[in-house]
């Protein structure tokens, strides 16, 4: 995939909704699942990230390894929500040429209600790539939003991730790609990006 541009959504998406993943301790994430929604003890007031790559996502749990990330989300949101998030996102980073000085950085970061992250995409063996993948951050306006009005579906796919790992630890890559969800470059244009990215 060398004409890969180094920042692009890649997504699994319909026309009226995007998947995102995220990862949670099973007192959390169970009942997400079970009941199509985050449950009490999902607080609203922290900042949580949500991230269209499902191998990010692996790399960022460990495979549902690593304590408190055990269960593994696919959280489908509308896509004028996730549009919304994009629209009224900073950079979590400032970013000489792209902000006026680090003063507007911090302003704007202090207003936003979404922030956004680049970090190298991953391969199945969880080894970064040359380009790079979203993480979208929700806080304040955002995290409510995405709870109450986005949400269509919540899937635990905490099995799926294990079948594919097994595969991979047994060297069978092919296999293990075939279980891989389909993700699509989404259509984030200038309008939703050109903020959000750098040389």
């Amino acid at each position: 995939m060398s004409d890969e541009p180094k920042y692009r959504v890649r997504a699994r998406h319909t026309e009226e909704t995007v998947t995102v993943y995220q990862a949670y301790r099973p007192g959390i994430g169970g009942p997400a699942a079970r009941t199509g929604r985050f449950p009490a003890e999902w607080k609203r007031d922290r900042m949580t990230w949500i991230k269209p790559s499902f191998l990010w996502m692996m790399y960022r749990c460990g495979w549902a390894a690593k304590p408190g990330q055990e269960t593994v989300l696919a959280v489908e949101i509308r896509r004028d929500g996730f549009e919304w998030a994009l629209r009224h996102a900073c950079l979590s980073h400032y970013v000489r040429g792209l902000h006026t000085d680090r003063a507007a950085w911090q302003r704007e970061l202090r207003r936003s209600p979404a922030r956004v992250q680049w970090d190298p995409e991953r391969d199945l063996r969880l080894s970064p790539l040359p380009y790079r993948s979203l993480q979208l951050g929700l806080a304040g306006e955002a995290a409510g939003r995405y709870a109450d009005e986005w949400t269509v579906s919540i899937t635990d796919v905490t099995p799926l991730a294990r079948e594919i790992h097994a595969l991979v630890a047994a060297d069978d890559l092919e296999a293990a790609g075939r279980l891989l969800p389909e993700e699509r470059p989404y259509p984030a244009g200038p309008e939703l990006l050109g903020r959000l990215v750098t040389a």
